[in-house]
C-alpha cells in the first residue's frame, strides 16, 4: 500500500514536467487578412515556428498553460503576446510605418507645413500621367526649409519632344522642368579626390523678371572607371504584347538592346523574360561573351497576346535573384509601352508590388516606348519604386544615349536615396520658389506624407534652380561675398551601404549678370523657360517665344547636336503654339 501511494504521489508531481499542451491560433493583418509564413518564436522552448502558407494558422505543441509568443513578418511590427495554451489565440500585426510610407505616393520636394492648392489635370488620348501642381512662391520666415528628390530621369525631355516631331501639342502634366534641365547633364563637375559628389552654385539675374535672381545649386556625381565596373547581372524584360507590334515599339527595342549587347563583356550575364499571352523565360542566363546567342533571341521576338505585366515582373526579379552577384551591379530592365491588362494593373498596385522587391538589392531601370497608349504614370511609379530610373526611347539614337553613350548613368548607380534639403536665410531672402521638382496631386493630399530620395548614376549632372527674391540686405557684394543666404544638406546612401552620408554647404550673395556666367547655365536658363512655357505656368510672366528662341540660340553650343536639336524644337513648339508680340529684352 505505501509502495502505491508513493507511486502516486510521484506521477502527481512529475506530470506537469511531461504534460503537454496544444497551441492553436491565427495570424492576421489589420484588415482581417491571413498572414502566412510569420515567424512565432516560442519562449519557453525558445524554438521557432511558421504560420500556415495559405491560411495564417499555426498548432504547436507546448509544455507550458501559460507561454509567451513573439511574432515577426516582414513588413509588420514585431508583436509578443502571452497566451494561455487552452484558448484559441487571433493575433494581430500592424503594417510597420516603415512599409506603409512607402506604399503611399512619395513627394519629389515639400516645404514644411506649407498647404498646397490643388489643380485640374489634361489628358492626351488614352495616356496617362501623373496630375502635378506647380511649386509657387514662399517666405523663408514662415518656411525656410524646401527638400527635394534628386534622381537621373530623363524621360520627360524625349517624350515632349515625340509631341512636338509630330505635330502635336503637350500635355502640361507630361512636362517636368527639372528632367528637361538635366536631360543634357550641363555644368559638369568633377568631384575631387575620393568624394562621391561635388556641390557648387552659381546665383544669376532672371530673364523673366527683372527683380528677381536664379540660384543654381549643381550636384556633380563621380565617374565610375568603364573597365572596373562590376559585373552586370541584366534581366530584360520585355514587354512583347499585342499593343507592342508597332514600328516605334517592339523593333525600336530589339535595335536598342542589340545596340547595348555590343558591349557586353565575358563577367556580364544577360537574361530575358517575356510576356505576351504569358510570361516566359526566353533566354536562360547566358555569358556577355555568348553575343551571337543573346543577339539571335532578340531578333526572334515578336508581338502578340495580352499584357500580364505584373506576372512578369515577378519572375524577372525572381531570375535575378537566382543569378544575384554580391560584387555585381544586379538590375531588372523593363522596357514596355507601360499598359499592363492583366493581373495588376494600378499605380498603386504596381506601387506595393515593386516596393516589397526593392530591398533585394535589385535595381530597376524602366524604358518606355510608344505614344496613344503610353503609360507615363505607370512607368513612373514602377522606376521611383524600383530604387531606378526611368528613361523615354522615341528613336534609335534615344536608345543609343541610353543604353550605349551614357550608359554609366544610366545603369550604373553611385549613391541611393539622395534628397537636398536648402534652407533659406530670411534675412536676405524675401521669398523663393523651387523650379520644377513639382508634386504629384495625389501625394500632396496626403498631409501625412513625407520625401524620398532617387538614384544618381556615374558621371551625372543635376541642377536644381530656384527663383528667388532678395531683400534689401542682399548687398550682391560680387568681390567678397559675406552673407550667408542659403545653406543646403546633401543626403545619400552609398550603393548598398545602409548608412546615410550629409555633405553641407553655403551660398553666399554673389550675383552675375546672365549674359557673363558659363553657357551652360545660360542653356539652362533658356530650357526652363522652355519647360514653363509648354506647361501654361503663369509664374514667368510675359515671356514669349520669340524671347525664349533668342534667348537659347545665344545659349546653346554650336558643336553640341543636342543643344542644336533643341534650338528646332523651339522653334516647332513656336509655330504650334503660335507666338506673341516679342518682349524686350531687359538686359
Amino acid at each position: 500500500m505505501k509502495k502505491l501511494t508513493l507511486y502516486c504521489i510521484l506521477v502527481i508531481v512529475a506530470f506537469p514536467a511531461y504534460s503537454q499542451y496544444y497551441l492553436r491560433g491565427e495570424i492576421k493583418d489589420e484588415k482581417n487578412r491571413p498572414l502566412p509564413d510569420a515567424k512565432i518564436f516560442v519562449l519557453s522552448s525558445r524554438s521557432f515556428y511558421v504560420s500556415g502558407a495559405n491560411t495564417g494558422d499555426f498548432g504547436i505543441t507546448v509544455k507550458n498553460l501559460y507561454d509567451s509568443l513573439t511574432i515577426s513578418l516582414d513588413g509588420y511590427e514585431t508583436r509578443t503576446v502571452g497566451v494561455k495554451a487552452d484558448q484559441w489565440q487571433t493575433i494581430i500585426l500592424k503594417i510597420s510605418a516603415d512599409v506603409a510610407s512607402k506604399n503611399k505616393p512619395k513627394l519629389i520636394s515639400i516645404t514644411k507645413d506649407l498647404h498646397q492648392v490643388e489643380k485640374n489635370n489634361v489628358f492626351s488620348s488614352d495616356e496617362t500621367y501623373f496630375q502635378l501642381v506647380e511649386n509657387d512662391f514662399v517666405k523663408p520666415v514662415d518656411y525656410p526649409n524646401t527638400g527635394f528628390s534628386l534622381n537621373v530621369n530623363k524621360a520627360s525631355y524625349s517624350n515632349v519632344r515625340r509631341f512636338l516631331n509630330t505635330g502635336s501639342q503637350v500635355p502640361p502634366d507630361a512636362v517636368r522642368t527639372e528632367e528637361l534641365v538635366n536631360y543634357f547633364n550641363l555644368y559638369y563637375h568633377t568631384p575631387v579626390e575620393e568624394n562621391i559628389f561635388n556641390i557648387d552654385s552659381k546665383t544669376t539675374t532672371c530673364p523673366w523678371n527683372k527683380n528677381d535672381q536664379l540660384l543654381y545649386l549643381n550636384i556633380s556625381a563621380k565617374k565610375i572607371d568603364l573597365d572596373k565596373v562590376p559585373p552586370g547581372n541584366f534581366v530584360f524584360l520585355i514587354d512583347a504584347s499585342g499593343s507592342m507590334d508597332m514600328p516605334n515599339r517592339l523593333p525600336l527595342l530589339k535595335a536598342a538592346f542589340q545596340l547595348f549587347v555590343q558591349n557586353l563583356r565575358p563577367i556580364d550575364t544577360i537574361s530575358i523574360v517575356t510576356y505576351g499571352g504569358f510570361v516566359r523565360i526566353w533566354l536562360k542566363p547566358t555569358s556577355g561573351a555568348d553575343k551571337a546567342v543573346i543577339l539571335k533571341s532578340i531578333e526572334e521576338l515578336e508581338a502578340e497576346g495580352d499584357t500580364p505585366g505584373e506576372s512578369a515582373i515577378k519572375v524577372a526579379y525572381q531570375l535575378a535573384r537566382t543569378t544575384f552577384n554580391k560584387q555585381g551591379n544586379n538590375r531588372v530592365i523593363l522596357a514596355t509601352d507601360g499598359d499592363f491588362n492583366v493581373g495588376e494593373t494600378s499605380e498603386k498596385a504596381l506601387d506595393e508590388l515593386i516596393s516589397k522587391q526593392r530591398q533585394s538589392g535589385i535595381y530597376l531601370t524602366c524604358l518606355g516606348v510608344g505614344m496613344g497608349n503610353f503609360k507615363d504614370s505607370k512607368l513612373q511609379t514602377l522606376a521611383k519604386k524600383g530604387n531606378g530610373n526611368y528613361a523615354y526611347l522615341d528613336n534609335l539614337y534615344e536608345a543609343e544615349r541610353v543604353l550605349v553613350k551614357e550608359i554609366s548613368q544610366t545603369l550604373y548607380a553611385v549613391a541611393d536615396d539622395v534628397y537636398m534639403n536648402v534652407q533659406f536665410n530670411p534675412s536676405f531672402i524675401n521669398q523663393y520658389r523651387l523650379i520644377g521638382f513639382d508634386n504629384r496631386k495625389d501625394a500632396l493630399l496626403d498631409k501625412e506624407n513625407d520625401l524620398e530620395g532617387g538614384e544618381i548614376g556615374s558621371g551625372s549632372s543635376v541642377l536644381a534652380i530656384f527663383e528667388i527674391s532678395p531683400t534689401e540686405k542682399f548687398t550682391n557684394n560680387n568681390l567678397t561675398p559675406t552673407n550667408q543666404i542659403a545653406t543646403l544638406e546633401l543626403k545619400y546612401r552609398k550603393v548598398n551601404d545602409t548608412i546615410a552620408s550629409r555633405i553641407s554647404y553655403n551660398v553666399f550673395d554673389r550675383v552675375a549678370n546672365i549674359d557673363s556666367v558659363d553657357r551652360n547655365i545660360q542653356f539652362a536658363a533658356a530650357v526652363t523657360m522652355f519647360a514653363l512655357k509648354l506647361k501654361g505656368s503663369t509664374l514667368i510672366g510675359g515671356i514669349d517665344w520669340p524671347f525664349i528662341a533668342a534667348f537659347a540660340k545665344k545659349a546653346a553650343d554650336e558643336n553640341d547636336y543636342l543643344q542644336q536639336e533643341f534650338l528646332l524644337l523651339v522653334a516647332k513648339a513656336q509655330k504650334l503654339y503660335g507666338s506673341k508680340k516679342r518682349r524686350k529684352s531687359i538686359f
